[in-house]
């Protein structure tokens, strides 16, 4: 598509003359900015911090996709998304989801499960991050109808990404207020202990375990895990065997409707 320029600075004159600049406010001049370089169909905004439950700052769906992009996804299954994992290593830029994601995302029972039920052909995010642990990710979808980003579009997005990284950290400041005053920020030093840790606990795994079974949950393969933990594929596969074993279970599709039974407990 060709660059609504028109658009695009109307929009930034709107901006900065604004006198108040609510989430609402803030979401819908970056979602004109951005629709005014490419076409997609879904924009959500949401902010990252430690272990915290995200925020959810802006999106564009109606009812029903609300409550499974964003009621279902803060219950839980964050936990397993590659754009959680990116936000809290800290890492800037724009990635396409399929650049983020374990090696065996899209065939994992998380992304069967539950990301399959988004209906996206593809999601791009802007990652931004805005001081105090904090980083806000700007997600661009497309639903299979449109297709994917073409190359020449994310490329436009890419040369973009210094701007929107600028309008979110004056957009989104203080933040970590926001995520304190919800009950989920105990500074930089001391991490809140997240609902997966406390699953963990109520199924009685170590520390090894836990460690291994989420990253089975996220899509990752035995030999994917052994070099992200330094272990052995033979050791992952033993810890693994173990863990299928003490809950009684035969697959990966029962190990994760324990998990996500346990998160909403």
């Amino acid at each position: 598509m060709r660059v609504d320029f028109t658009a695009l600075f109307r929009t930034l004159a709107d901006w900065t003359d604004a006198t108040e600049r609510s989430d609402g406010q803030a979401g819908e001049a970056l979602l004109a900015m951005t629709r005014a370089l490419v076409r997609f169909d879904d924009m959500v905004i949401f902010a990252y911090r430690d272990k915290a439950r995200p925020i959810d700052l802006f999106s564009t769906f109606d009812a029903d996709d609300y409550h499974v992009f964003v009621t279902l996804y803060q219950v839980g299954p964050y936990l397993l998304d590659p754009f959680y994992h990116t936000a809290r290593a800290g890492r800037a830029g724009v990635f396409r989801m399929r650049e983020l994601a374990p090696d065996r995302f899209f065939s994992s029972e998380y992304y069967r499960t539950y990301y399959s039920q988004t209906r996206l052909a593809e999601e791009l995010g802007f990652f931004v991050p805005v001081g105090d642990g904090v980083t806000v990710v700007v997600s661009l979808m497309r639903r299979e109808k449109t297709g994917v980003f073409p190359a020449a579009e994310f490329a436009l997005l890419a040369d973009a990404e210094s701007f929107v990284a600028a309008f979110v950290r004056q957009a989104w400041s203080g933040l970590a207020e926001r995520f304190a005053l919800a009950g989920q920020g105990r500074g930089r030093r001391s991490e809140p202990v997240s609902a997966a840790d406390k699953v963990w606990r109520k199924l009685n795994l170590t520390d090894r375990e836990a460690s291994i079974i989420e990253l089975v949950l996220q899509g990752h393969s035995s030999e994917s895990i052994g070099l992200k933990l330094n272990i052995s594929t033979g050791t992952v596969k033993v810890h693994r065997r173990n863990v299928y074993r003490k809950l009684g279970i035969s697959s990966q599709i029962q190990l994760l409707s324990i998990y996500l039974k346990s998160l909403q407990a």
